[in-house]
């Protein structure tokens, strides 16, 4: 086949040369629709989704804020110090071991002198961390040490006065309005507040009723107490989620969210000293809502 066959193959019409030209036009067209287009399908988040990915959004940029910063040392209570947090204190592993065996006889140290005689650490390190101690007064004063997992034994009582005692978990609404100074209103109050707990651990709970006059207060503690520690499904502080510890009395949802921000940040909260190194918890009632949290 010599040239001049090839080429009467390739003559076209004014018409043809005009379609080709016209369909090289549309390919090319679509070549650059498709390169330039994003054919991804929106990914669906509900509310929670969201409020998880603004926390850790937070998380990030505080993680990239104190790179290259010391750590603070925030208060803490050294009757709970864990082997972690005595190492970054500088500890060595038998001043650690000393403590903790003088705590598993279920004792406690009340003041920084008496933390270096268990211990036994240096002078040193003890005028480093000695100023970060943070004694309740719950350990200070331990000859009034009350151990809330087993309430109080009954206080002996006038013979004049006989009262009987009664369980304040099981108590009604009819039973607390015996109760001088306890009418219709505040005893649904203490209902409440006992149910949005699950159950009292402690009278001492009584306090944080709203209302309740410190007359009142002392009268439902000579008729009440709590018998037993009750059953109650405990918190996994390291597991539960946003929303889960936001639900509890005692956080709500902005100490709620300090605490995600805190375990998302250093890891997993081993007791309730860790807690009590967040902003907004409340030390004061540290040794009672210990007793609803799993660490």
């Amino acid at each position: 086949m010599n040239f001049k066959d090839i080429a009467q193959h390739l003559r076209y019409t004014s018409k043809q040369r005009k379609g080709i030209f016209f369909l090289l036009i549309l390919i090319i067209a679509l070549q650059l629709f498709y390169f330039f287009s994003d054919f991804s399908q929106p990914e669906m988040i509900n509310g929670e989704e969201q409020d998880w990915l603004a926390l850790q959004s937070e998380v990030d940029s505080l993680k990239a804020l104190n790179q290259g910063y010391e750590r603070k040392i925030y208060p803490f209570n050294p009757n709970f110090i864990s082997d972690y947090k005595g190492y970054k204190l500088g500890m060595s592993m038998e001043e650690i071991d000393r403590l903790l065996a003088f705590r598993k006889e279920n004792k406690y140290v009340g003041s920084a002198a008496e933390f270096q005689k268990v211990t036994k650490i240096s002078d040193s390190l003890l005028d480093a961390i000695s100023p970060y101690f943070k004694f309740p007064a719950w350990v200070q004063n331990k000859k009034n040490f009350k151990n809330y997992s087993k309430e109080y034994t009954l206080q002996s009582f006038s013979k004049k006065e006989k009262i009987v005692v009664s369980d304040i978990n099981q108590a009604s609404k009819e039973d607390l309005m015996k109760v001088k100074g306890v009418g219709e209103a505040l005893s649904v109050r203490i209902l409440s507040q006992k149910e949005s707990l699950e159950a009292f651990v402690s009278m001492e709970q009584i306090n944080d009723v709203w209302g309740l006059s410190t007359e009142v207060i002392v009268e439902l503690k000579k008729h009440f107490k709590v018998s037993s520690f009750p059953k109650i499904k405990k918190i996994p502080v390291n597991d539960a989620s946003l929303k889960e510890l936001a639900q509890f009395p005692y956080f709500r949802y902005a100490l709620a969210k300090q605490i995600v921000t805190y375990r998302s940040m250093n890891g997993n909260i081993k007791n309730i000293d860790d807690l009590s190194n967040i902003k907004g918890f409340p030390v004061e009632k540290a040794n009672i809502i210990g007793l609803y949290l799993e660490f």
